[in-house]
């Protein structure tokens, strides 16, 4: 991400980022992966309940809530964009 930037990066190498570290026999890459294969796409994985996330092998209750934080995040930036975009 260093190099390239983060918009050079897939959404499952920026949720595996996220995850931070796999399971044995497992990288986070491979978690990211499964998780967007289930849920179709970023967008669709922010309105998914938190504990659909505990299905997966490989996401803790810590992993979870760095993932809800990050969507949080993005809504409220979102949200502000929207706002200031209405001022003008």
């Amino acid at each position: 991400m260093r190099e390239l930037g983060a918009e050079a990066l897939s959404d499952a190498e920026l949720l595996a980022i996220l995850i931070s570290t796999g399971i044995k026999g497992k990288p986070a890459e491979e978690i990211a992966e499964e998780v967007l294969e289930r849920f179709g796409s970023l967008s669709q994985m922010a309105n998914v309940p938190l504990e659909k996330f505990l299905e997966f092998k490989g996401l803790s209750d810590v992993k979870i809530i760095r993932i809800a934080a990050a969507f949080e995040i993005a809504r409220r930036l979102s949200k502000e964009a929207l706002g200031h975009g209405e001022e003008e």
